[in-house]
């Protein structure tokens, strides 16, 4: 044989080999998952799917999953809803197409969101999908395997307890403002504040001055969701700012003068805080209010320190994401994560996987906040 037909030879019998080891490795190429144990760089293992980049708080989130993830040798995708259900279903679709095997989810609307977490259950024909519903429950499904959450009745109750500890006498006007009646979350904000603040609207430490449906339902502390939601109907701000500013105005303006001056109020969230502080520090008739947090998010942590938001429930997002990821982990390597306490989703008592709370005021803004790592002091002028 020529040393020009063995060289031909020689090489056709490399390429036929380099042919099979590619179609050796060809297998894996849908399972889902990247680096540790779990397979090649080229699968997803994970596909996370956030309400929307409008929020600071998701941005942040978006940021600790990837780089947690990634670290931790995993090949995540992460996409928002901008508010769209229809948009989320087209987001968990995408990444189901992609191979993942497991799914966070932040639902838009917890209920809407339950034909995405069925589909995710659907393609677990071909894949196994885990889905963990994340910070937000996913409703009237049994299509929902785990619930990352920090304790929202707790959150609601701690903004509560604020207002009791801070009122004397009798006799003060209570102004009550809830979140989005498509979120779930609300709903727990609510009840786990009505719960705290009723008895002392039975009492007559506090008189509500802005929802009739509040007020027709005073003497009962154990809320059906039904009646929840009349209440909620009235109060909602949509989790946004400007709603809630309109709607503070508007009650502002159909109240009189006796209805106001030392006031109490419940706002969701840091958002919507600070809205309707602004509102309220804005009418003369009003000479002293007290309002209520959530998200620690740097703009209300400078209204504490100025005196403008009275407190926010601190919840640490590194603490949620880092949870997310440990049972995403746990799941991926066939292992159970472990779970405390359980929430019902109108279908099924989902396992939940619950982050602690804090109350943050001007007095421990620095240990809660700055000592802790999660904020500069440099972010903040004045700091106490």
């Amino acid at each position: 044989m020529s040393k020009k037909t063995l060289w031909f030879v020689l090489s056709l019998l490399t390429a036929f080999t380099f042919l099979l080891s590619a179609c050796g490795n060809t297998g894996g190429s849908t399972g889902g998952s990247t680096g540790g144990s779990t397979g090649s760089s080229q699968q997803l293992a994970v596909g996370i799917v956030l309400p929307t980049k409008d929020e600071p708080r998701w941005i942040q989130d978006e940021t600790r999953f990837r780089e947690a993830l990634q670290q931790a040798g995993y090949q995540v995708e992460i996409l928002f809803s901008q508010g769209s259900s229809a948009k989320e279903k087209e987001n968990v679709e995408a990444l189901l197409a992609k191979g993942i095997k497991v799914l966070i989810i932040c639902p838009h609307d917890g209920t809407a969101a339950a034909a995405a977490a069925a589909a995710a259950r659907a393609a677990g024909v071909k894949v196994i999908v885990k889905v963990i519903s994340y910070d937000r429950l996913i409703r009237e499904t049994d299509a929902v395997d785990y619930y990352v959450t920090f304790d929202s009745i707790a959150v609601g109750a701690q903004q509560a307890q604020y207002l009791v500890d801070n009122a004397s006498g009798s006799g003060n006007p209570l102004y009550l403002y809830a979140g989005a009646a498509s979120d779930n979350n609300a709903f727990l904000f609510f009840e786990g504040a009505w719960k705290v603040l009723q008895p002392k609207i039975v009492a007559g430490t506090f008189v509500i001055k802005n929802s009739s449906e509040a007020v027709a339902l005073q003497n009962k502390l154990d809320l059906t969701r039904d009646e929840m939601a009349k209440i909620l109907g009235q109060i909602t701000t949509n989790w946004d700012f400007n709603t809630a500013k309109n709607l503070a105005e508007a009650n502002l303006t159909a109240a009189s003068a006796a209805d106001k001056g030392k006031v109490y109020i419940l706002a969701p969230n840091d958002g919507t805080a600070r809205a309707i502080a602004d509102a309220f520090a804005a009418d003369k008739d009003v000479t002293q209010y007290f309002v209520t947090g959530q998200d620690a998010e740097k703009a209300s942590v400078q209204y504490i320190i100025d005196g403008r938001q009275s407190m926010t429930v601190f919840k640490d997002v590194r603490t949620l994401v880092k949870d997310a990821i440990s049972a995403a982990v746990a799941l991926l390597e066939n292992k159970q994560p472990t779970s405390r306490g359980s929430y019902n989703n109108g279908k099924i008592d989902v396992p939940a996987i619950q982050s602690p709370v804090v109350t943050v005021t001007r007095d421990n803004v620095r240990a809660a906040l700055i000592d802790s790592g999660y904020y500069s002091a440099s972010d903040f002028t004045n700091l106490p």
